[in-house]
């Protein structure tokens, strides 16, 4: 598989579904990567990712309401809803083996998927790929999304990732909050909980520098699967992935299910 190489592909078109946006392949797709951004985050911060893995691979971001071009649409602010809905919009996708990769909440809730997946349709997921959160029995239940708005702010500037004027500007950030809190609702409100097995591969990425989750943190993802752990430390803070996409665009692609 050639990685480093990135594929043209046909610009991203956004399914009739509204819960994901697509990166098609050129030909029928072999496999499908579903990513799945953090809590304040939308699809356009993977864009890069649309076209950064093989032809045989489509892959999926999905569109959180709330923001972009949902920003009309209602914010969810619970896990199992987000989780049910994201789900249900992903089975029509399931005629190829389909990878999950979540960064922050986003690893919370591609484990609820993956659950789902599993549980409700007896759907095996390839893999699941969790970056930058601690595992659902590690969870410590918060309460900052009951603070005020420049709580909420300074937690995001903390954790970097975001731009900056979408915080100073004050027209921005009176669109962009409404987004953050039900995201953050969604990471005060779950977990602890049971470490159910999610019957797949479990794949881990943390940042050494990482300001809110520690490598033991993530290394105890492995209690939840009994079908093979890995764990990669890289360099920086919960951001890490910004500035060695590459390395972990490359990462992922090499434990993707082979298209043969």
């Amino acid at each position: 598989m050639s990685v480093g190489a990135h594929r043209t592909a046909p610009s991203a078109v956004v399914d009739n579904d509204r819960w994901f946006r697509r990166y098609s392949v050129t030909a029928a797709p072999r496999r499908r990567l579903l990513v799945l951004p953090h809590a304040g985050g939308s699809a356009s911060f993977f864009h890069a990712w649309g076209t950064a893995f093989d032809s045989g691979t489509e892959v999926l971001v999905a569109r959180y309401p709330g923001r972009h071009d949902r920003l009309t649409d209602p914010c969810v602010d619970s896990m199992e809803e987000l989780a049910d809905r994201v789900t249900a919009a992903l089975l029509p996708f399931l005629d190829v083996p389909v990878t999950l990769f979540g960064h922050s909440m986003g690893a919370s809730l591609a484990y609820e998927v993956a659950l789902r997946l599993h549980g409700r349709h007896a759907v095996r997921p390839a893999a699941l790929h969790v970056s930058s959160r601690r595992p659902p029995h590690r969870l410590t239940p918060r309460e900052l999304h009951k603070q005020g708005d420049e709580a909420l702010i300074e937690e995001v500037r903390r954790l970097g990732g975001t731009d900056e004027s979408l915080l100073t500007d004050p027209d921005l950030r009176e669109i962009v909050l409404p987004a953050i809190r039900a995201d953050f609702t969604i990471v005060g409100t779950y977990g602890p909980r049971d470490a159910a097995p999610v019957d797949c591969p479990v794949y881990a990425y943390i940042g050494d520098q990482d300001p809110s989750t520690s490598v033991h943190d993530m290394s105890d993802w492995s209690d939840v699967t009994t079908e093979g752990f890995h764990l990669d430390v890289l360099p920086g803070g919960h951001f890490y992935l910004v500035d060695h996409q590459e390395t972990l665009v490359r990462t992922i692609a090499d434990r993707l299910p082979p298209t043969d």
